[in-house]
């Protein structure tokens, strides 16, 4: 197995320039801070500007994540209601189980970067595993990632969790795993188990 792309970008597509540029700005910002960390490997895969009309999605897309060292998920209350993205979610929770077996990982492999809440709160494959990077407060009047100096500090705590287990995964990686026999999972179930929220009436 070669590693190829360092983090593969789980998000759902929207069409407004809110969700085009906060991806974008992200994208950008990820792909600048982690091009030092790795050797030959994609910083970054995402889907829009990696995969062709001919391609197999759903082959290239779990190939791509069993040669990402972790995987972003872009969250927003609209992430949840996607079947693709919770199979891409459910696929990057199989590989971390299937890692963990070849060596003690530094954290978790899915990386949470919080967009917009849900008004009843964050589901917990999202809050519950660990760190999440909240950058909620981005607006479009904001500035880019890559120079705002209120959200480097998380985008640094990005980078660096992807660097720790881009070197891990390089010293303990079979070398004969082969990504060509993964295949996304069936769509899980449904995320929310909160209850509703009791509004006055």
């Amino acid at each position: 197995m070669a590693i190829r792309h360092g983090c593969f970008i789980s998000y759902a597509h929207g069409h407004h320039a809110y969700m085009s540029r906060f991806k974008s700005d992200l994208i950008e910002a990820l792909a600048c801070y982690l091009e030092p960390h790795f050797d030959n490997e994609d910083e970054l895969f995402v889907d829009s500007a990696q995969l062709g009309g001919g391609d197999d999605l759903d082959q290239r897309i779990a190939r791509a994540l069993c040669e990402s060292v972790c995987m972003i998920v872009i969250y927003t209350p609209r992430y949840e209601a996607h079947a693709y993205t919770r199979r891409e979610y459910a696929a990057m929770q199989r590989i971390e189980a299937e890692r963990s077996a070849w060596y003690r990982l530094p954290s978790h492999l899915i990386i949470p970067v919080i967009m917009t809440r849900h008004p009843a709160g964050l589901p917990p494959q999202i809050a519950g595993p660990g760190m999440y990077v909240d950058f909620s407060r981005y607006t479009l009047a904001s500035n880019s990632f890559k120079s705002n100096p209120e959200f480097l500090p998380e985008i640094e705590k990005i980078v660096l969790r992807i660097a720790e287990h881009y070197h891990c995964l390089k010293r303990y990686m079979p070398p004969r795993h082969d990504c060509s026999k993964f295949v996304l999972p069936d769509i899980p179930p449904e995320w929310r188990v909160l209850p509703p929220p009791n509004f006055p009436r």
